[in-house]
This record gives C-alpha cells, structure tokens and sequence, in this order.
C-alpha cells in the first residue's frame, strides 16, 4: 500500500511565480531573502495555503496576492524549522482590525472576574492563529520598529508543538536545557528591570510570561535583530540558530 501510495501522490503545491513577485515586493521581509531562502519560502507559502483554511471576518475582503502577504508571513518562521511547524492546526483567521475576546478568572479566594481584551493578534494552542489585517499592513509599513503581529503568533504555534506553551519550542535534548537556561536567565532579568519601572528598548509586553517573552524576541529578530542583539544577544544567539539569520541583518537594523 506504501507503494501505491507513492504512485498516486500529488505534486507539491506552488505559487505562480508572478503572484511571488508581487508577494516578495509587498512584504519587506520576504524581499530582503537570499534566493536560497526566498525559493524555501514560497513552498512553505504555497504549502501554507494548501493546507490551511483563510477566513476573513468583519465584511473583510482579501485577495490572492493579501492571502499569498499572510502566508509568507506566517512561514517566515518556518525557513529552518520546516513544514513540521505547520502541524496541529487548520484555520486561520483575519479581522478587519483588533478583536475582542471575553476572558475569566477565578483567583486564590474563589472570586471570579470577566473583562474583555482587544486583541490584534492571538494563537490557540491546537485552535485557530488569528489576526488583525489592520496591524499586519502596519507592520508592513514600518518592518524594522520591531514589531510584527504574524511571527509573534506563530512564536506561539511553535511553542505549541511540544505540548507546553512555555517560551520553548520543540529543540534537540542538549539544546533544549541550554535554551531553557539561557532565556530564563534573561527574562528573569529582564521582569526585573520592568518591574522597577525602568525602560527598555524591548517591549516591556515580553515580561508577561515566558511564552511572551519568546514572541516577542521573535518580533524583534525579524523587524530589529541589532537592537535585540545589543540587549538580549544570548536570546540573540539561540534565535539566530533557530530561525536562521534575520532578513534585515545586513542591514544593520
């Protein structure tokens, strides 16, 4: 049955290559990839929108060439880690602008409190990876702020795939402790200095949680990689291994 498995087999998905183009020339990220990387890219793009449903909501209309934009996006991640990185998850989601979701709590004393969150961006552990177009074609106007809502989901989906959401991903045994340790030790310093209310060139968001930390330091790899380099390089050092070098780090950003 393997064989004839291997007989009827489908051809990988592709891209027409001048829909890539028109992709590589809107995404700043995507155009800044070395052909090697930007010809893995767009099968991983292609695979991306083979595999998995792209719902827009709120009366939000989104064309191939936006389709192909968020696709690539959300593979940028994936250059090193592979299509695995694309596992456990079917859907994902667009609205217009930033979205509200209903949250609860119960504390310590068996209170339990509601609010709601606006959010541009989220990502289920085994669900859907939602966001917010309005926030992704501001990322796209400014690439290199340090800010980029699909890549800091797709941290997160990353995260995942070991079966905790802890700011570690799925790594070889021996690298894994290292990561671990390492960025411990620098978000643990990094709350501190938050929480003295000092400022930081890094988002002050990362000190939420470790899983955010993680995301976060995702974003700046790809949109600031000297500035996260300058601050945090142990973190620097293992994302560079993880994600491959950053796009924008011939530039000096």
């Amino acid at each position: 049955m393997r064989w004839l498995r291997g007989l009827i087999a489908r051809p990988a998905p592709t891209l027409d290559p001048a829909q890539w183009r028109r992709v590589r020339a809107a995404v700043p990220w995507v155009g800044a990839l070395d052909a090697e990387r930007d010809t893995r890219l767009a099968a991983l793009s292609a695979r991306f929108l083979h595999e998995k449903t792209l719902t827009p909501l709120g009366g939000l209309v989104l064309d191939d060439d936006q389709r192909g934009m968020l696709a690539a996006l959300c593979c940028l991640p994936l250059l090193e880690f592979g299509a695995e990185g694309l596992h456990g998850w079917s859907q994902l989601i667009v609205y217009p602008d930033a979205f509200r979701v209903a949250r609860e709590y119960t504390d310590a004393a068996g209170v339990m409190h509601a609010w709601d969150d606006d959010l541009i961006g989220e990502a289920w552990e085994s669900g859907p990876l939602i966001l917010s177009w309005a926030d992704v074609v501001a990322d796209l106007a400014e690439p290199d702020v340090g800010c980029c809502v699909a890549v800091h989901e797709m941290a997160h989906k990353l995260d995942a795939l070991d079966g905790a959401l802890d700011g570690t991903p799925p790594l070889p045994r021996d690298w894994q402790r290292a990561w671990a340790r390492d960025f411990q030790a620098a978000y643990d310093a990094f709350v501190d200095v938050v929480d003295a209310g000092r400022d930081t060139e890094i988002d002050p968001y990362a000190a939420e949680a470790p899983e955010e930390f993680f995301a976060v330091c995702t974003e700046y790899h790809f949109s600031a990689p000297m500035l996260l380099r300058t601050h945090l390089p142990t973190v620097a050092a293992h994302l560079d291994r993880f994600y491959g070098p950053s796009p924008f780090a011939a530039r000096g950003v």
